[in-house]
């Protein structure tokens, strides 16, 4: 066997699938999906067939054609990687497999009534980047192979889907298309409609989503619908912070040249969401936490934007190249940011991404491997590793090729970069050797291997200049003598400016000025999530202990890692203090039911770390 991926059972010599024809019915009392996977080969193939499952009831495995029963076995579970579906193929083009998903499914999350903002119908959603999207239905789950596919939900009639696909129609279900998924009376009741959609340009895995709930939906653009949970609040709220999308459109489209997947919707999901955002094609799905009430939300557009260009359009090949989706894709968003806002808010987002990169190099300390762009993963959750080391590190590397060849010799590259690997999936060394067949000598003038395969920040790597981010870090260093900054100072400050000012406070304060200082500006209260957190973790190692309700109710009501992570790690690493330990599990104890699988468990293994 020769894996394409550390983290697939995929075979390199076996055919990839280029087609998968999806039928679930949703069963919202079990959590679980019922479903009938037809996988199309390019050719007719004999011999082992192999494909990555995780926490699935595999009932059946068919030919399409005859419907007779295909021998399959199934390997015992790997804690990473789930299970190997082996099947034995004798010239077939097509197979179809019977399955069925557990409630333990680590992509999906069920909802119950009481966990939505309408409190009266369930909700589901997916995640399935990195490796998730084998918990839902057998696939080759690597970003290798790139799929086109059909899908058709039966779901209860009161609720409606959305996929990251063209919506086709919704109707009555009828019986030739439960395929053997489930009792026809079952399939085709009163209560129940299906509905069907077809993703017709080739997508890594990873980028399969589906939600189904009460939504409803705003129009903000010619290209965009803005959808959530079908409160008018929330909706209203979410088109107001998402108006200039289609603006953002644009920008990127002169950037890095047309927008090739047709419509650009978003979903804004319940808080329990992971992330801030995940770039599924034609429907972005985002966290709650960036309808901030200013605009600034759109940030999180702008960046899962510029996926649809890097990381959609071009994939890294499997997760030691994540770097190649989420470096790009950074350069990218700071690059419509910039062309919109100017280069003074670009550098604070760059100023901020710095501060991270460096936190992340401190956090992996004892396992330099992950400071790299290009990683070794074998046998690593990636999920367990996941940083915004691909993300700066891999901005700060191609804003250094920038810098070396100028700005319009780089924007030229990179339009010729997109236009050549296109729906293609590649790894940094194919990366390296495009970028050196169309930069003669770049190498001699950058240690390309130093900054892909070296550990830690390179020493031409380059913190902004700008007087917006030195004013800012100026203050902040002024903290450090007593000195609060003035509201003069501060006036026209924003979410960023304060995160900024937060990230390059000294780690260890006095309690009488963080309380002086949030007396001032009420930084606790902040319906910015990111200047909030930002201020609860100096309060938490201040021994601030006034703002531990605030703590634990933030805990309580978001679940996205970027802010769950940060703040139980700070809890847990107050050096002797069990209080805060004890109080950090037992917060998680109570609202980990909230959180996403996913958020689950990596919150289960921050604790871990500090038993």
């Amino acid at each position: 066997m020769a894996p394409v991926d550390p983290h697939s059972f995929t075979d390199s010599t076996h055919p990839l699938t280029t087609h998968i024809s999806l039928t679930f019915y949703f069963d919202f009392p079990s959590s679980t999906i019922s479903s009938a996977t037809l996988l199309s080969l390019p050719t007719p193939y004999s011999g082992p067939f192999t494909l990555d499952t995780r926490s699935l009831s595999v009932s059946s495995v068919l030919d399409p054609l005859s419907l007779s029963s295909l021998p399959f076995s199934l390997s015992q579970p790997d804690t990473i990687l789930g299970q190997s579906l082996t099947i034995s193929l004798s010239n077939q083009t097509q197979v179809l497999i019977l399955s069925k998903t557990t409630p333990s499914s680590s992509a999906l999350q069920w909802l119950s009534p009481t966990q939505t903002f309408n409190k009266t119908h369930p909700f589901v959603y997916t995640h399935c980047q990195p490796i998730h999207a084998r918990s839902i239905f057998p696939c080759q789950d690597t970003p290798a192979a790139r799929v086109k596919y059909a899908a058709k939900l039966n779901i209860p009639s009161q609720l409606s889907a959305v996929m990251a696909a063209r919506h086709m129609e919704r109707g009555p279900p009828l019986p030739s298309e439960a395929q053997g998924v489930c009792e026809d009376s079952v399939w085709c009741g009163d209560d129940r409609v299906v509905e069907e959609f077809v993703m017709e340009q080739p997508i890594p895995p990873y980028l399969f989503a589906f939600a189904v709930g009460e939504l409803g939906f705003r129009e903000v653009g010619p290209r965009t619908k803005v959808y959530a949970e079908a409160v008018p609040e929330v909706l209203d709220a979410a088109a107001t912070e998402f108006a200039g999308t289609e603006e953002i459109m644009q920008v990127g489209e002169r950037l890095f040249g047309p927008y090739e997947w047709e419509r650009f919707d978003l979903l804004v999901l319940p808080p329990s969401f992971p992330l801030g955002g995940m770039e599924n094609p034609r429907m972005v799905f985002l966290t709650p936490t960036v309808i901030k009430g200013d605009g600034s939300g759109s940030q999180v557009v702008a960046h899962e934007l510029a996926h649809s260009w890097t990381g959609n359009l071009i994939t890294n090949k499997n997760n030691d190249h994540f770097w190649l989706n989420e470096g790009f894709t950074t350069y990218a968003e700071r690059r419509i940011v910039e062309a919109m806002q100017g280069e003074d808010i670009a550098s604070l987002n760059i100023g901020i991404g710095w501060k991270w990169l460096v936190k992340d190099m401190e956090r992996f300390n004892d396992n330099m491997e992950f400071t790299k762009l290009k990683t070794s993963q074998a046998g690593v959750d990636p999920d367990d590793v996941y940083s915004v080391v691909p993300y700066e590190k891999g901005f700060q590397f191609l804003r250094r090729i920038e810098r070396q060849i100028g700005r319009p010799a780089f924007d030229d590259f990179l339009k010729k970069y997109i236009g050549t690997f296109k729906f293609q999936s590649i790894d940094t060394d194919m990366f390296l050797s495009f970028l050196q067949a169309n930069v003669p000598g770049i190498e001699n003038e950058i240690d390309l291997k130093l900054w892909t395969e070296g550990t830690g920040i390179p020493p031409d790597a380059m913190e902004p200049v700008s007087n917006i981010y030195s004013k800012i870090v100026s203050l902040a260093n002024e903290f450090k003598l007593g000195k609060i900054p003035r509201e003069d100072e501060v006036g026209d400050w924003k979410g960023q400016e304060w995160e900024l000012y937060l990230e390059n406070l000294p780690k260890s304060v006095e309690a009488s000025q963080v309380t002086a200082l949030d007396a001032l500006y009420h930084l606790s209260k902040s319906k910015n999530y990111d200047v909030k957190v930002g201020f609860l973790q100096l309060a938490i190692s201040a021994r601030c202990r006034d703002y531990y309700g605030v703590v634990e109710k933030t805990l309580k009501e978001v679940g996205r890692i970027l802010y769950l992570r940060p703040l139980y790690t700070t809890l847990i690493q107050c050096a002797g203090e069990e209080e805060d330990k004890a109080f950090a599990r037992r917060v998680f104890s109570e609202a980990c039911d909230s959180y996403h699988p996913i958020a689950q468990a990596v919150i289960e293994a921050t604790l871990a770390k500090h038993v």
